[in-house]
């Protein structure tokens, strides 16, 4: 490429005219030359710099706008998301307490219940236990006055210094209980 500039460069230097254009100081054929030069840079450029930058600057325009777009839309979704997952959690709510309600109210039947029970039971235990002092009172009452009987009959004999037959010693010994003696 040197090779064709060189002589053009040349052609300029020679020819040099004082009239028309070359009065104000411009060289027709220096002109022409540059102006063959700056077109063939132009086209250079222009193929093999300016179109694919262009068309990367195109390709990168297009993908920052796809890119605001799906933003955009990304954007709107994650509100509708929010929304439907506030709805979701607000319903949960709503249910949870409705169940705890439930679980309460259960809870105090079941107390309820639990309580009659137990006092049904505690009721029963106490008539029991009353049954057997009951009969362990007439017991320890039968065996006092068995013991009381044979005492009695002991301090009989000790007192009269003489042995009371059966039928006697059993008149004085309810004597003695019923407190007439």
């Amino acid at each position: 490429m040197t090779n064709v500039i060189q002589p053009l460069t040349q052609f300029a230097a020679e020819t040099s005219e004082a009239s028309g254009i070359g009065a104000l100081g411009i060289d027709l054929k220096a002109f022409v030359i540059q102006l063959i030069t700056f077109l063939l840079a132009f086209w250079v450029l222009k193929r093999f710099a300016f179109t694919p930058i262009i068309k990367v600057m195109d390709e990168r325009r297009q993908t920052i706008e796809s890119g605001v777009t799906l933003g955009e839309e990304m954007q709107k979704k994650t509100a509708e998301l929010d929304a439907k997952v506030e709805a979701t959690l607000q319903k949960a709510r709503q249910e949870a307490d409705g169940i705890i309600a439930d679980a309460q109210d259960a809870a105090k039947q079941s107390g309820a219940a639990i309580e009659a029970k137990a006092q049904t039971k505690a009721k029963s235990l106490l008539a029991e236990a009353e049954d057997r002092i009951v009969q362990d009172t007439q017991r320890a009452r039968q065996k006092l006055e068995g013991e009381l009987a044979g005492l009695v009959a002991e301090a009989t004999e000790a007192i009269i210094d003489e042995k009371v037959d059966a039928k006697k010693d059993a008149d004085l010994i309810d004597k003695a209980l019923k407190g007439d003696a």
